[in-house]
């Protein structure tokens, strides 16, 4: 008699949910997977947006980790770099490249090496990002400041705070005084609230390992041209990147779930609740083509909010739906402009085509302005680039509240705002925009707020329920990145297979005290 294939759904078609769908059907064909993704994209934040082949990346998105597990299963899905890209081609540029790789300038399923350069724009001068104690750095500072940032941290040594909120987690590791130039104004503007009355949970799950101690170290390494092999957080100087954006390895994932026989991915289709008998999960209901569905299951694994999860459960505590109720979110706008140039120079020692700024990111440090973070696209993949290198396109990013002044400002007057600060910070010309295009995106990022400190309780009261797995940033409402969310999915196949493991390990990714991007 032939044994009925136990059934999976999986909400959200994001990384947390694909890498699910992928590794359980790859491991054991016992099983089929259904994918629930409610909008018509894949890779959720991890989407790339094509505007008449003008991709943009949500966020900006590396492809690194330290966890091997996760890395073998980037390298199945695409292949290794093994010729130079239309830049480095350009530039002469040469490296080893693997030798069993593939040459992006004729195939697409390419994953490229990429230099990492991110900088903070701080008063119209870059600094380094994170902070690097070198020339540049003390030039721009003055040696005045500088003196004031050191004796500052200094003071952070000797009378260390008690890190109850973020504010005092950046104090007691840069000091008061870069605090106040590098991280308080843009923390705000990033979460809309004070660095004082976020959790330091934040702080320590995004730059762990990253003080004014690890930049003196790394400085000094440098000096002796000794290796720092524990190369902190954003010191890691290369990363890999699809050939065309983060949204081309997530489809290229879904297509394998589509194509694998027991596998299945369904877009538009909104989850509108999770059937359970006595804490067990049985089956699901969702809305597909103005149709509600209702499917068994024996499994549901959730990379949806946290507050939407509950509301499926239907559950029936109080204090537990306060708790998920006062979680709260931030929003997102990011505005793709095209242009013929900008106004900065290259003055860095690394090479770029027609000698535009080499910048992956860059932080806006600026109190006058509401843009938060630059992206050049550009320099994450030639190809992301209609016409490269002619016109560069850069993605302007905003954080917001949905239904704020600013989620519901018209598209032109978003452009027009949008522009003009750029044009008030020295970026661009007047009238150098050729092209925009608005992308919004709902709960973009998890705030460390609202009811946040309690979390222990949700999260417990989710593990009690049986077949459920709550995987991704969302789905654990945690900061994590690309690889945090691909190792819960991972985690949570594990726990499918061996129903003896205990479910909170999936909690437990993205936990350790070492930062996330130190390579073993």
């Amino acid at each position: 008699m032939k044994m009925e294939k136990k059934k999976v759904i999986v909400i959200g078609a994001g990384p947390a949910g694909l890498s699910t769908a992928y590794e359980l059907l790859k491991r054991n064909n016992n099983y089929t997977v259904k994918v629930l993704e409610k909008s018509n994209a894949i890779g959720g934040i991890s989407q790339t947006i094509n505007d008449n082949g003008n991709r943009m990346d949500i966020g900006g998105h590396r492809f690194f980790s330290k966890d091997k597990t996760v890395m073998d299963m980037w390298n199945e899905i695409l292949f290794p770099q093994g010729a130079p890209s239309k830049d480095e081609v350009m530039l002469g540029l040469i490296r080893d490249w693997d030798p069993n790789g593939r040459d992006p300038e004729k195939e697409d399923d390419v994953m490229l090496v990429r230099r990492r350069v991110s900088r903070i724009y701080f008063r119209k001068k870059f600094f380094d990002y994170p902070m690097s104690l070198n020339f540049s750095t003390i030039k721009n500072m003055g040696l005045f400041t500088t003196m004031i940032v050191g004796l500052s941290y200094l003071k952070s040594v000797f009378f260390k705070r008690k890190e109850t909120n973020l504010e005092n987690f950046y104090i007691n590791r840069f000091g008061k005084k870069l605090y106040r130039m590098f991280f308080e104004s843009y923390t705000e503007k990033v979460w809309g609230i004070h660095p004082e009355k976020l959790s330091a949970d934040w702080g320590g799950q995004r730059v762990k390992g990253v003080s004014i101690r690890a930049v003196i170290k790394d400085a000094l390494l440098k000096i002796f041209k000794m290796k720092n092999k524990t190369k902190e957080t954003s010191l890691i100087e290369e990363y890999f990147y699809p050939k065309y954006g983060p949204g081309q390895f997530w489809e290229k994932m879904a297509k394998l779930v589509d194509e694998n026989g027991n596998g299945e991915v369904v877009k538009g289709a909104e989850l509108v609740k999770i059937i359970t008998n006595n804490d067990r999960v049985t089956g699901v209901k969702y809305k597909l083509n103005g149709k509600t569905v209702e499917e068994k299951a024996d499994y549901v694994v959730s990379s949806m909010p946290l507050n939407e999860l509950i509301d499926a459960l239907d559950e029936k505590n109080d204090e537990i739906l306060r708790i998920a109720h006062c979680l709260c979110f931030r929003d997102f706008i990011t505005l793709g402009v095209l242009v013929d140039k900008i106004r900065l120079k290259n003055e860095t020692t690394f090479p770029t085509v027609n000698g535009i700024i080499p910048d992956c990111w860059i932080y806006v440090q600026d109190k006058n302005v509401k843009l938060g973070r630059i992206q050049i696209f550009n320099n994450w993949s030639p190809y992301m680039v209609k016409d490269f290198p002619e016109k560069i396109w850069i993605g302007l990013e905003y954080f917001c509240n949905e239904g704020d002044g600013l989620w519901n400002m018209p598209s032109e007057d978003f452009k027009n705002m949008a522009v003009g600060e750029l044009e008030n910070i020295g970026f661009i010309e007047k009238g150098a925009v050729v092209h925009y295009h608005q992308e919004k995106i709902k709960k973009a990022y998890c705030s460390y707020s609202g009811s946040y400190p309690e979390i222990a309780a949700l999260k417990n009261r989710l593990l009690e329920y049986g077949g459920l797995y709550c995987v991704g940033r969302n789905g654990q409402h945690r900061y994590n990145n690309m690889d945090h969310s691909t190792l819960t999915g991972i985690e949570a196949v594990k726990c499918i297979l061996n129903p003896s493991l205990d479910n909170s390990v999936i909690w437990d990714v993205n936990t350790e005290k070492a930062y996330h991007e130190t390579k073993n």
